[in-house]
């Protein structure tokens, strides 16, 4: 067997990886090179735009939940995330630089791995499976290609990017060190806080709503995924929607002050070495001199450097319940594959959870096996439900939440007892879970 995986994307390298590890010949295709989206900073693969956060890591909850499900099934994404991780209290964030290039040195010391940097236009021929993992940003004749292919299933959101500064210029007699109910170490710097009072937090959100916003051409209709909303937006839907969202101040207290803040901006390290942070929730499409004006009104970022302003980018996905099966394939070709965000699902790890899926599917298939049968008690399982679920009339991409998962046979009020015990729930089937890879 033979496969073409488009896209060296986290899905495209997960996809990759694994079928390589079960004695598939796999042809990895990625434009990188040749043809970089606005959004790509580097050549490797698997490159982190957004954040460096990969959410969550404790086990009992929904993010942690579904890492320690792929890592199960052998991700290579979370074992280099684990390889390459920076201290960010309860989450587990990464040096983007570090996490890539252990991944594309994986990939490219694999000798069933056959790297072919070209820009793909139509789907491969030849071929016994072709995985589509070009991402969200596909554009040119393969977009023409796939909207041929899905017809008038193919849809289109946009999706944003936070600022990041340096950490030697922020104010540490404004800012302080601290995550939201104590978790992580203060020590280290996890998150730096950005604390307002009332009056700065309105002034600044009336900045806010005033600034210029970047045009987006050759869009007619701005459509916004509210997992990554840009905070104007969020702004925009009353005085307290950002106070009540990514500057919500509970679980931290101010050190100057003993109280707790009107409204905080969280600062995240975006490296190993400490030196560069992001601003969490920040994601924006406001012109760079509006960014460096309004963003510099927050407390301790007064005379802040920024290394990469917001940026806003479109990003495309396929009506996956009307076109998916559960293990990713199309449901009237199972020979192709949709994987990562372009197939409906939200979030580094839940795309690159789509291309391990896809993987064990072919590998199986390959053997004369049924693919795995996730039940909707997993995390994978409640998300390859949901983008196969026909009965879904208004789609949107969807992260991993306990939300998805069906209730426990016994109620349990306690949100923290609840969610640990559905985690072992999904963890418990995992234990008689066979793979050959």
């Amino acid at each position: 067997m033979r496969v073409a995986v488009i896209g060296a994307g986290l899905a495209g390298c997960e996809a990759a990886n694994l079928l390589a590890k079960g004695g598939i010949k796999v042809d990895l295709f990625e434009c990188k090179g040749q043809n970089p989206s606005p959004v790509h900073k580097s050549k490797g693969f698997a490159e982190l735009v957004c954040s460096n956060s990969l959410k969550a890591e404790r086990v009992a909850s929904a993010a942690g939940l579904l890492k320690c499900e792929m890592e199960l099934l052998g991700s290579i994404s979370v074992e280099s995330a684990k390889q390459n991780r920076v201290a960010a209290g309860g989450a587990l964030a990464v040096d983007r630089d570090l996490f890539s290039n252990y991944i594309t040195e994986k990939i490219k010391q694999n000798e069933n791995i056959n790297i072919i940097e070209k820009t793909v236009e139509e789907i491969p021929s030849g071929y016994d499976k072709v995985v589509i993992a070009s991402g969200p940003l596909t554009v040119g004749r393969l977009n023409d290609t796939i909207k041929s292919l899905c017809g008038s299933e193919y849809l289109s959101f946009y999706d944003a990017a936070a600022p990041i500064v340096t950490a030697e210029s922020v104010d540490y007699t404004k800012a302080f060190t601290a995550s939201r109910y104590g978790r992580g170490s203060e020590e280290e710097g996890d998150y730096v806080n950005c604390p307002f009072n009332k009056e700065e937090y309105e002034n600044f959100i009336s900045a806010l709503l005033t600034a210029e916003k970047a045009d987006l051409h050759g869009v007619d209709k701005l459509t916004v995924y509210e997992g990554c909303m840009p905070i104007e937006v969020l702004a925009s839907r009353g005085l307290d929607a950002a106070r009540f969202g990514p500057m919500k101040p509970v679980g931290l207290t101010n050190p100057n002050t003993g109280h707790r803040p009107w409204a905080v901006v969280q600062l995240r390290k975006e490296n190993s070495k400490g030196t560069l942070f992001n601003l969490v929730g920040f994601q924006t499409n406001l012109k760079f001199p509006e960014q460096k004006r309004v963003f510099s009104m927050i407390p301790g970022l007064e005379n802040a450097e920024f290394v990469r302003y917001g940026v806003m980018h479109r990003n495309t996905f396929i009506n996956s319940p009307k076109l998916l099966n559960s293990d990713f394939s199309m449901k009237s070709n199972p020979d192709i594959y949709f994987v990562g965000q372009i197939s409906g699902v939200e979030g580094y790890m839940e795309s690159a959870s789509a291309g391990i899926v896809a993987a064990h599917s072919i590998i199986n298939k390959s053997r004369g096996k049924e693919p795995i049968s996730f039940p909707d008690f997993t995390m994978l399982g409640a998300l390859t439900s949901y983008i196969s679920d026909g009965s879904v009339t208004d789609f949107q991409p969807m992260g991993a939440n306990f939300g998805i998962l069906p209730p426990l046979p016994q109620k349990i009020r306690d949100k923290k007892e609840r969610y640990a015990a559905l985690a072992a729930r999904s963890l418990e089937w995992y234990k008689t879970l066979k793979t050959e890879v």
